[in-house]
């Protein structure tokens, strides 16, 4: 954080003073600098307790020199109701009374000889401020030989200078512009106000659990540079098409925007299981290895909901009438080993089997759906998500296993530009099993879920008479989001590594960059998707790799690469 940073962190009051001391420990209690409440509901009803509509926010600064930009509430009815009086200019003012029992010691009002400021405010009313308001004409006298003080509303400021009770920002309307439908989405106004008082424009922002994007799309309008993290796909996936949305609302307006960059965190949480120090001796590292993988394969398969199976290669568990096959960590699941499992399939006469990894060679899904289902085996590839690695997502059943999807992409090339048609994409999803869900659902319910790669919405009336209605009428129904990188291989993903020797370098990861050249989205507002891409023109003639990747309802991404000429 910069010497003259602040951070705001949003908490529910029943946390709040935990996280506190935590915050104290780390910046210490010297730099905290206040406590907002802020009234993020209207008044509603707790049973048996007083009703909660409030949240808190801890604002530390990491030094004294913190940047400060004073702001300004408006007055209310009350205050304003003080200053009545109205000079030829149109200045509003108001008189206030000068006399009392003062606490201090009495001031001199020149000939109109001494008298004690009012009780509890003396010490605004110094001899040196008291000749300053006489000299500005500020104070008069009343024809009853009584002191008054003239003060003027400052319009201008706007208001009282900010409190730390926020009662004047309301929650985020379902019906306004900028809901996106997020859970936990704040609104707008409340990051406005911490990035104007905290930051100046040009200063770097960074929410590390950014979830609907509101503070990196603010920031982006104010003029700040930002960061954003989030462990949530979906997160991550919202902030995205709102930026877009923002990016696209300045640029008409004339307004600059800064182009941005989705990076994932990659095959780190990976790297344990395949990082065995080859310095070991051979002994030492087989049992290493072999630790590790079947360390690896109860994980995966207890994220699963899958039991351990051991004499039956190449399988490893079995999930109901299913049989599991878990694929490698730190390689794609390839078509020889589709076809293994295939002829393993077919000896021991097994129907169904899952197929888990991280990553699948391209093309399999299509080879998965024709050929092997051909051969009377049902196969299932499925992502294995990260959050495997979070323990207490494994613990609460959290983890979801998403099935792979295909994209189908055409190309039109003519002389240096090219065109992306979207025309194709297949995914085979599995949440319920209808039959099942219908005899679970009550009479006058309904559920939407999804089976045999279908969105359907499940009915059963009050005479518990059933039915389905498909909700996914198309194959574009599934796309959420889809984007073009016309050149895609054009930047490397290169990181910085520190050597054992304290060498700094840098490493090519062997993967590239993907920029969103160009994309089409729905939104809340506007559920149309554009299907052809708009032309791209390349500086010279040439092969260039074009990748495509496509976001699904559920927040799942798919790309693929393909190649075109252009001359």
């Amino acid at each position: 954080m910069a010497e003259d940073g602040s951070i705001y962190v949003h908490l529910a009051n029943n946390i709040a003073h935990y996280v506190k001391m935590c915050m104290d420990e780390v910046f210490g209690s010297t730099f905290f600098v206040n406590e907002i409440i802020w009234q993020r509901t209207s008044s509603h009803n707790d049973p048996n307790r007083y009703g909660n509509n409030v949240d808190v926010l801890l604002y530390y600064s990491k030094s004294a020199n913190r940047i400060w930009n004073q702001l300004y509430g408006n007055y209310s009815d009350k205050q304003l109701a003080k200053y009545t009086h109205l000079e030829p200019d149109g200045r509003h003012y108001g008189d206030f009374d000068l006399t009392g029992a003062g606490q201090g010691p009495a001031r001199y009002f020149g000939e109109r000889g001494w008298i004690d400021p009012p009780p509890g405010r003396h010490w605004m009313y110094d001899q040196p401020g008291i000749n300053r308001l006489m000299s500005e004409n500020l104070i008069y006298w009343t024809t009853n030989n009584k002191p008054r003080l003239k003060k003027y509303l400052d319009l201008e400021q706007g208001g009282v200078p900010l409190q730390t009770l926020w009662i004047d920002i309301p929650p985020v309307n379902s019906q306004a512009h900028e809901d996106v439908g997020y859970a936990t989405q704040k609104p707008e106004t409340l990051l406005q106000r911490i990035l104007e008082v905290s930051s100046n424009e040009g200063d770097l922002v960074a929410d590390f659990f950014c979830g609907s994007g509101t503070t990196l799309a603010v920031a982006e309008k104010l003029g700040r540079k930002w960061i954003g993290c989030d462990l949530g796909r979906f997160a991550i996936h919202t902030s995205r098409k709102r930026l877009i949305g923002v990016q696209r609302a300045l640029k008409p307006q004339g307004k600059p925007y800064r182009s941005f960059e989705i990076l994932n965190l990659g095959k780190y949480e990976r790297q344990y299981w395949v990082g065995i120090n080859p310095a070991l001796p051979e002994e030492e590292r087989q049992r290493q290895t072999l630790q590790r993988e079947e360390h690896y394969l109860t994980l995966i398969l207890q994220s699963y909901k899958a039991e351990r199976l051991f004499q039956l290669p190449p399988f490893h568990g079995r999930k109901g009438p299913a049989l599991v096959v878990v694929g490698p960590v730190d390689a794609p699941v390839s078509r020889e080993q589709i076809l293994e499992i295939v002829a393993a399939c077919r000896q021991h006469h097994v129907t169904r089997v899952d197929v888990l990894g991280f990553e699948f060679e391209m093309g399999l899904v299509p080879y998965v759906r024709d050929e092997v289902r051909a051969q009377g085996v049902m196969m299932s590839l499925k992502y294995i998500p990260k959050d495997v690695f979070d323990r207490r997502a494994v613990e609460r059943g959290q983890v979801t296993f998403y099935d792979v999807a295909y994209v189908e992409v055409g190309t039109q090339v003519q002389g240096l530009s090219a065109t992306v048609t979207l025309k194709d994409f297949g995914v085979y999803y599995q949440q319920d099993d209808l039959n099942v869900l219908a005899e679970q659902l009550k009479n006058g319910a309904s559920k939407v879920t999804v089976e045999g790669g279908q969105v359907v919405k499940v009915t059963k009336d009050k005479q518990g008479q059933v039915t389905r209605e498909v909700l996914t009428k198309k194959w574009s129904d599934w796309v959420d989001y889809w984007a073009v990188d016309f050149d895609f291989e054009h930047r490397q993903e290169i990181i910085r590594v520190v050597d054992a020797d304290g060498t700094d370098r840098e490493v090519w990861t062997g993967n590239y960059i993907f920029e969103n050249e160009w994309q089409s989205f729905r939104t809340r507002k506007d559920r149309i998707l554009e299907l052809t891409s708009a032309p791209h023109t390349y500086p010279r003639a040439g092969r260039y790799k074009i990748a495509v990747k496509v976001i699904d309802i559920f927040g799942i991404d798919t790309t693929k690469v393909v190649e075109v000429t252009v001359s």
